[in-house]
């Protein structure tokens, strides 16, 4: 494990689906030029299957040794800086969580269930909200999941009303004063 002061300065967005992970991810790189890995993507091109296809012909577990197997990947140390963007439920195993601190500064995109509920309704590619109630199974997996957030994330934002511009606004301010402030 990396310590605290020698962090790769990486920018890892996590939260739950819908928070903007993915288009937050894209204005930093696009920002910042670094790299954009989107876990999900690369699971997906890997594959060759969608999530959902994985959800419904391997489980979520398989998905979830996929997540964590390319956390592993990820942590090289001689990679460029890069954006990472991943899955809502990476932060579900606690040997993610460890590896999500060590690859840089975790940023937990965050937003209330209204607002998930609204960005999330169109897409049917979300396997875990083909249900009767999607916004009971929003709220219980966010009350499950948000301690595991908390204590995986570095800074937690709220990205209800804001555009992506004004969340990668603040990240970079945050990252900037995290990276210059370590130990």
């Amino acid at each position: 494990m990396n310590s605290e002061s020698s962090l790769p300065e990486n920018i890892v967005l996590i939260g739950f689906m819908g928070c903007g992970k993915t288009t937050v991810g894209r204005e930093l790189q696009h920002r910042l030029g670094y790299p954009l890995v989107d876990m999900d993507h690369v699971i997906e091109l890997r594959t060759g299957k969608s999530i959902s296809e994985i959800f419904a012909t391997q489980g979520e577990a398989a998905f979830r040794d996929m997540e964590t197997n390319l956390l592993q990947e990820l942590q090289d140390p001689t990679a460029p800086r890069r954006i990472i963007s991943t899955g809502g439920g990476v932060i579900g195993r606690e040997e993610n969580r460890a590896l999500l601190k060590d690859l840089g500064y975790v940023v937990w995109l965050h937003a209330p269930t209204s607002v998930i509920l609204d960005r999330t309704s169109k897409n049917r590619s979300r396997p875990l909200l083909q249900t009767e109630d999607p916004a009971a199974i929003i709220q219980a997996l966010l009350e499950e999941r948000m301690p595991l957030y908390q204590s995986a994330a570095h800074l937690k934002l709220d990205t209800a009303g804001l555009c992506s511009d004004e969340v990668a606004t603040g990240i970079l301010e945050c990252a900037r004063y995290f990276f210059t402030h370590r130990l």
